[in-house]
């Protein structure tokens, strides 16, 4: 079979016939099963090409084609049918700031051609990648929940629902005799996380008794819906799910609100729970601002969107103004650049990183997503291979979300074809040819071979970056160069760099040169903890770096330390110091140590702090940006006197500081653990007494 359908230059029948049976499976695989085939990316790609083509031919057109009816799926026998007394609608969407342009100024004629001359507001809401739900109230009780179904008949899962907390049970207030609120139940990204690591820990246990893996969850919004729709309803009530409404429905028993954002304000007066970043805006320049600014706030918030939701405000301007046959004309839902997309694995290959670790990673059919274009992606390590069960050939789903690495998600299992192998890890080094070594009850699979190239080259480009010695203009590349050259075998060679041999090199000109050679001795003066990083020391981080070198007193102290001085340290476990002794009498390590020292590079621990430790043993979590000091500052200011400064709230957060543009996703953490929160020109105050300000 041709996936990829008829040539629509040569045939368009054909291909509008190929695109409307892939269209109405994928909705199938999508609002029945919850278990999508492909990307939203790439459905809504099929949606617009048999739109093309039948605005091309519309000869073509016919009234079940999927762009002429409401999108949804059947609803399932499993649950019960409930019909919508008024149906739920799908929304338009605009791809790019472009076609959002374009609706709002069909949106600005449609107003003039209805007369409203009245100053037009808009409502701009979340796009929630969860489930759509209509949950009805009956003088404040909750009595019923459905799903949207196809728009008309949804899936009556008033038991499951129930027990999701979110979900009020009884309304606070004068609730009306009939309250239907619609919005959209969805998985924050902490459950999904505990569901999908959960899922490989016993996928893992059931691969080692040889038994089949279940599926991995894919994505926060399938994992929601399909924990929606589990027939034990205890299931669903430990999954974590969540609801925002964004719709007012059918109502009785009350007047109806004058514009939708008074419906919201209404109903979360009675406990119903609405989102806090929806805003309202008096021209659309501001619409445009809010939705573009949310392409790289996404990952902000401690839940998953996928575009922003853009409402006439005003009700009776809506009904003026009407729908299509499938969605209104007053809406429109800008989507969010995907970060979800299916595509070929070619093959599966392996790296060796700079501790020897053997990492495999994905060869893809280059696919945009995230922004850019991806080809590799990783596959994390052995176990999470065999239980995600990829193989070169599947078709599979990648995941960029951020900056954060293209990671392969999971195979599209419908899509594989028949006899495809599975995939072995090798034996021996893809480098150096030296075996593979795995030792019991770990994860990681080693290449111990200290001369391995591909581990030495990973180890100096570790050396050199920005959270060790940062030496500009001395990237992997170079790096690599040098070390065919033999001019670079260990760290320490670097600090003997020729800069004659360097000016004989293609490409190498004098200023540049003498810019490697000032980043090299600038390096020098990078602090103990930097180096101690950048020496590649197995199991030690920055951050025990740094607790290294204020327990002690610089680098020969900590060389010489015992396994047991070293543990004492605070965050310092047996395992760090074991690994951190055993690379100080290593004669191998040791020698490039000394010939470091000889170079000049700083082997001194910092100044002890001369401050009172108010903050002793406290963590505190800065968001944003807080007046007169960076966000190193403010973490040397915190850790001056005694206290911590982790990157994330936990339960054992003392408090947050909360300065200009904090993080979304912070400040819910500590919402939800109930972490004290203050301003940022109470930062002093907290430094001087190390107490909440009253």
């Amino acid at each position: 079979m041709n996936r990829r359908g008829p040539d629509p230059d040569l045939d368009p029948a054909g291909r509008v016939d190929w695109l409307r049976e892939q269209i109405i499976t994928h909705n199938r695989a999508y609002y029945e099963a919850d278990a999508p085939l492909i990307s939203d990316a790439d459905y809504d790609a099929l949606m617009r090409e048999l739109r093309a083509i039948e605005s091309d031919h519309p000869d073509l057109i016919s009234a079940d084609s999927p762009t002429q009816v409401g999108v949804g799926g059947a609803p399932s026998t499993q649950f019960a049918p409930v019909e919508h007394s008024i149906p739920m609608m799908s929304l338009d969407n605009a791809m790019d700031m472009g076609e959002l342009r374009a609706w709002g100024e069909r949106t600005h004629r449609r107003l003039a051609d209805i007369g409203s001359h009245a100053k037009v507001r808009y409502v701009c809401e979340l796009k929630i990648d969860g489930l759509a739900i209509s949950i009805r109230y009956e003088n404040g009780r909750f009595v019923r929940a459905a799903t949207r179904g196809n728009g008309r008949i949804g899936e009556d899962v008033t038991a499951n629902v129930a027990g999701i907390a979110a979900v009020p049970k009884k309304l606070s207030g004068s609730a009306p005799s009939v309250l239907e609120a619609r919005g959209e139940i969805y998985m924050p990204k902490e459950s999904f996380e505990s569901l999908r690591l959960a899922t490989i820990t016993e996928n893992e246990q059931l691969v080692a008794t040889g038994k089949k893996p279940k599926a991995v969850p894919v994505n926060p919004r399938n994992a929601g819906a399909g924990s929606l729709r589990q027939k034990d309803a205890s299931i669903t009530a430990g999954r974590g799910l969540a609801w925002w409404c964004y719709q007012l429905g059918e109502l009785q028993g009350s007047d109806t609100p004058a514009s939708h954002s008074e419906s919201l304000a209404w109903m979360a007066s009675m406990g119903i729970p609405t989102n806090p970043m929806t805003t309202i805006f008096d021209d659309l320049n501001s619409v445009y601002e809010f939705c573009s600014s949310w392409i790289t706030r996404r990952h902000d918030l401690p839940y998953e969107i996928d575009g922003v939701v853009v409402k006439v405000d005003d009700l009776e301007v809506q009904a003026a103004m009407g729908s299509t046959a499938k969605a209104p004309r007053w809406a429109i839902a800008f989507k969010l650049p995907p970060e979800e997309r299916t595509t070929l694995l070619r093959d599966i290959q392996v790296s060796i990183g700079r501790t020897g670790k053997a990492t495999p990673f994905a060869v893809l059919e280059p696919v945009f997503v995230g922004g850019s274009t991806v080809g590799l992606a990783t596959l994390h390590n052995q176990d999470q291979v065999k239980a995600k069960d990829v193989r070169p050939g599947d078709t599979v789903t990648v995941r960029k979300a951020g900056d954060v690495i293209p990671e392969v998600v999971g195979p599209v299992l419908e899509m594989r074809p028949d006899n495809l192998p599975e995939w072995q890890f090798p034996n021996t080094c893809p480098s150096c040819g030296e075996p593979l070594i795995r030792r019991e009850g770990e994860a990681q699979t080693l290449c111990l071979n200290l001369a391995c190239p591909q581990k030495r080259l990973a180890e100096l480009d570790h050396f050199v970056s920005r959270g060790a010695m940062d030496i500009d203009g001395l990237g992997e590349q170079q790096l690599a160069l040098f070390m065919e050259l033999g001019f670079i075998r260990d760290f320490a060679d670097i600090y003997s760099l020729d800069r004659n041999r360097l000016l004989e090199l293609r490409g190498f000109k004098e200023q540049s040169v003498d810019n490697l050679l000032a980043a090299i001795e600038s390096s020098k003066k990078r602090p103990l903890a930097n180096l101690l990083f950048g020496l590649n020391i197995v199991h030690l981080g920055s951050a025990g770096a740094e607790y290294l070198v204020t327990e002690f007193d610089g680098l020969e102290a900590i060389a010489s330390a015992s396994i047991d001085e070293l543990a004492r340290t605070d965050g310092v476990g047996s395992v760090i110091a074991t690994s951190v002794h055993d690379y100080f009498r290593d004669p191998r390590t040791s020698a490039v140590v000394d010939r470091l020292v000889a170079a000049g590079v700083n082997t001194a621990s910092p100044a002890r702090s001369t401050l009172e430790r108010t903050l002793e043993g406290k963590a505190i979590v800065v968001t944003g940006t807080l007046e007169g000091y960076s966000r190193d500052q403010a973490a040397e200011a915190i850790k001056a006197r005694g206290g911590k400064s982790p990157g994330s709230v936990s339960a054992k957060t003392f408090v947050v500081v909360v300065g200009e543009s904090p993080g979304a996703s912070k400040l819910a953490k500590a919402e939800e653990l109930g972490i004290p929160v203050v301003t940022g020109d109470q930062f002093e105050s907290l430094l001087e007494t190390g107490a909440l300000p009253s």
